[in-house]
């Protein structure tokens, strides 16, 4: 019984600390203020294991078609790489103010499958600066871009500028 009664007031305690901590309005919200260790742990593991449950069995197409990859690479210049940069473009100063800053894809996608992929394009991230691309319910345009993206972690800077000097688009910043 006093076991039961120690866990009771214990659980009592942080429900009633983290209400304080709620409306007391200490806890700092500016994106100045880098979260601190715990807080990104938490985060980034809530998101990583949401993107993997719900991209549960979303099916990727073949991705290797080259006209495929080519109009994944324009979306991608004109729509990602203004946050999350490429090979061989630096990150630009709006990417550097954004707290949590938008991964470098060129590392972040390794670990992810092709369906995470897809699924954190068309759906986007709450409280990032990630948008939900998937309202024209256009996954075709989705998949395009994803099969360029997964060619990311393996693409050097020369390997990027071919596919500039190619199709000649320009990145919008």
């Amino acid at each position: 019984m006093k076991i039961l009664l120690t866990i009771v007031f214990t659980i009592a305690a942080i429900v009633i600390i983290g209400i304080a901590i709620i409306y007391s309005g200490i806890y700092n919200v500016a994106a100045t203020d880098p979260p601190g260790k715990l807080e990104s742990w938490f985060f980034s593991t809530v998101m990583d294991n949401s993107v993997e449950h719900h991209s549960d069995g979303i099916k990727a197409p073949p991705l290797s078609d080259a006209a495929m990859v080519d109009s994944g690479f324009q979306s991608f210049s004109r729509m990602c790489v203004g946050c999350h940069g490429a090979p061989g473009i630096k990150h630009r100063e709006m990417r550097i103010k954004f707290n949590p800053s938008p991964p470098d894809l060129a590392e972040a996608v390794g670990d992810q499958s092709d369906a995470e992929i897809f699924w954190i394009i068309k759906n986007g991230i709450k409280m990032t600066a990630m948008p939900a691309y998937g309202g024209s319910g256009d996954d075709d345009h989705i998949w395009k871009i994803v099969s360029f993206v997964h060619l990311l972690p393996k693409m050097t800077p020369e390997q990027y500028q071919e596919y500039k000097d190619r199709l000649g688009q320009e990145e919008r910043p």
